[in-house]
C-alpha cells in the first residue's frame, strides 16, 4: 500500500527531502545479507510505498510540498532532481510569496482557508495515483507559523476529505532554549488541534537529535541538515518494509495501519517516540561489531529509563517488582521509570530471526489495563538498513514526552496569564477561548499519561 507524504513549512520540506533521499539510498544499496529474491521484494514494497514511476522509468516521490515562501521548496525540488535517483513531481507543490511570520493563527486562520482548495486538489491528485492508499504522513515543525498553523489546518482537511484513511503527523519539537519567542503558544495550539484530527503524533525533539549529532555522530559544527539526516535515518528505519510477526512471507501491507493497530489502543494516547540504535559515523562502522543481545539490552534500558540515545543511559532505573501494585500516582513509583502503553520493536539485518525478545514482554514495563501480549509487537527483516549490519528501532507509546509537554504548557500558560503577545493572534481571529480549549486538551493528555 502507498503512503502520501505531505511536507509543510520550511522544516517539513527539508526533513521530507532527507527522508526520501535516505529511502532511495537504502533502496539502491547492495546488501549481501539477504537473498536476491528477498532484496527484490523489499525494493518492490518500498517503491510502491513511497514512489511512483514515470514512463521514462524515473522514481517520483509520492509527496505534496506546501510552504508560504518559495525559497525552500525551489531548493528542495532542485536538490532532489540533481540526485539522479529520484525527484519530486513538477505539479505537486504549492507556495506563495509571503510567509506566516511565525504566527500560528496566520497559518491556521488566514493561509489555510484561503488556499485550502489548491492544496487539497494536489493531495487528491497524489492520492488518486495510488493503486491502494494506505494513508497520509505529514511532516511539520511546531515552533513556526506555516508548518504548525497551516499544518494543523491541512491535517483537519485531510481528516474531513479522507475520513477512513490513517493520518500520522511527524512533529519536530523545538529547541528548549527557544527559536521563536511565541514557540510555546504555537506548540500548544498545534498539539491540541492535531490531537483532535490525527491518528498518532510521532515526535522528534530537536535537543535530542542535536545531542546525537554531537555525541554519537561526532559532528563538530552541527547544521540543520545534519539534524534532519538523523531524523530521516530514524524514520526510514521504521517505514522501510518489514515482516510483521506471524507474516513471514509478505512484507507489511499497510505500514501506517499496522503501526496504529499495535501502538494506539486508545484515542487518549497518541504520542509516539522513536529510538534507533546503533548510530555512528560511517567511517566507524568498519571497526564496530554488534550483537543482538547487546543492542536489545541497551534499547530496553533506554526505554525504561527514558534515555533518548545509547550514551549516558541511567542503568539504576529498574521496573517495579512483579506483584507490587503501587498506585500510579504514588510517590513510591521507581525513580524516573518510564511506563509504556505499547511498544513496537523493528529489527533489521543479520541473524534477525534468532533474537530473544522476552525482556520486552515483561508485564512490569506496561500499564496494567492492557494485556502484555497485546502491548508488545516485533517486526523483522534479514535485509540490512543503510550500511548497518544489524540495527534496531523502537517505537513506543509511553510517558516519554511528559516532561517536555509539561514544560511547554507551563511556559505558554505563564505568557497567557500576563496576556503577552495575545493580540498578535487575535488579529487573525484566534480568541482567548481557543487558547483555553487548547490548554484544557493538553492538561487532559498530561493527566492521562501521568496516571499510567
Amino acid at each position: 500500500m502507498s503512503i502520501v507524504t505531505v511536507q509543510l513549512g520550511q522544516c517539513g520540506n527539508q526533513v521530507g527531502h532527507e527522508v526520501f533521499s535516505c529511502l532511495c539510498r537504502d533502496l539502491c544499496g547492495t546488501h549481501g545479507l539477504c537473498s536476491s529474491r528477498e532484496n527484490q521484494s523489499y525494493q518492490d514494497a518500498c517503491r510502491e510505498r513511497f514512489f511512483w514511476e514515470e514512463e521514462s522509468g524515473g522514481s517520483v516521490a509520492r509527496a505534496v510540498l506546501v510552504d508560504m515562501e518559495p525559497k525552500v521548496i525551489s531548493q528542495t525540488l532542485s536538490m532532489a532532481a540533481r540526485s539522479g535517483f529520484w525527484k519530486y513531481s513538477d505539479h505537486s507543490h504549492f507556495c506563495q510569496k509571503q510567509g506566516s511570520g511565525n504566527n500560528w493563527a496566520n497559518g491556521y486562520s488566514v493561509h489555510g482557508p484561503r488556499h485550502k482548495e489548491a492544496i487539497m486538489n494536489l493531495v487528491q491528485k497524489e492520492a488518486e495515483r495510488c493503486d491502494r492508499l494506505g494513508g497520509f504522513f505529514t511532516l511539520m515543525s511546531m515552533a513556526g507559523g506555516t508548518g504548525s498553523g497551516l499544518g494543523a489546518f491541512v491535517t483537519q482537511c485531510l481528516r474531513d476529505a479522507f475520513p477512513t484513511s490513517f493520518i500520522l503527523n511527524h512533529i519536530v519539537w523545538p529547541y528548549g532554549t527557544g527559536e521563536v519567542i511565541v514557540q510555546n503558544y504555537n506548540s500548544v495550539l498545534t498539539l491540541s488541534h492535531l490531537y483532535r484530527s490525527s491518528d498518532a503524533l510521532l515526535v522528534h525533539e530537536n535537543d535530542v537529535i542535536h545531542k546525537i549529532c554531537a555525541q554519537l555522530m561526532n559532528i563538530k559544527q552541527i547544521s540543520f541538515r545534519d539534524v534532519n539526516q538523523v531524523i530521516a535515518h530514524q524514520l526510514g528505519s521504521v517505514f522501510q518494509p518489514t515482516h510483521p510477526a506471524g507474516g513471514d512471507s509478505d512484507y507489511s501491507r499497510n505500514p501506517l495501519g499496522d503501526l496504529m493497530e499495535v501502538l494506539v489502543p486508545h484515542p487518549e494516547f497518541k504520542l509516539l517516540a522513536l529510538r534507533n540504535i546503533p548510530q555512528m559515523p560511517e567511517n566507524s562502522l568498519a571497526y564496530s561489531t554488534f550483537s543482538w543481545p547487546g543492542l536489545l539490552k541497551h534499547l530496553r534500558q533506554m526505554l525504561i529509563a527514558n534515555a533518548k540515545m545509547e550514551e549516558g543511559i541511567d542503568w539504576q532505573v529498574r521496573p517495579p517488582p512483579p506483584g507490587s501494585s503501587i498506585p500510579s500516582h504514588s510517590t513510591k513509583k521507581p525513580l524516573h521509570f518510564n511506563t509504556s502503553i505499547a511498544n513496537l520493536l523493528i529489527l533489521r539485518g543479520k541473524d534477525v530471526h534468532s533474537t530473544d525478545l522476552g525482556s520486552f514482554q515483561d508485564p512490569s514495563l506496561y500499564t496494567s489495563w492492557l494485556n502484555p501480549q497485546d502491548a508488545f509487537h516485533a517486526w523483522k527483516t534479514p535485509r540490512a538498513f543503510n550500511k548497518y549490519e544489524k540495527s534496531a528501532s523502537l517505537v513506543s507509546n509511553s510517558q516519554f514526552l511528559l516532561k517536555p509537554l509539561d514544560s511547554v504548557v507551563g511556559k505558554a500558560w505563564n505568557m497567557f496569564a500576563s496576556k503577552a503577545y495575545i493580540h498578535q493572534y487575535m488579529k487573525f481571529g484566534i480568541e482567548e477561548e481557543d487558547f483555553l480549549d487548547s490548554f484544557t486538551t493538553l492538561e487532559q493528555v498530561i493527566s492521562s499519561y501521568t496516571t499510567l
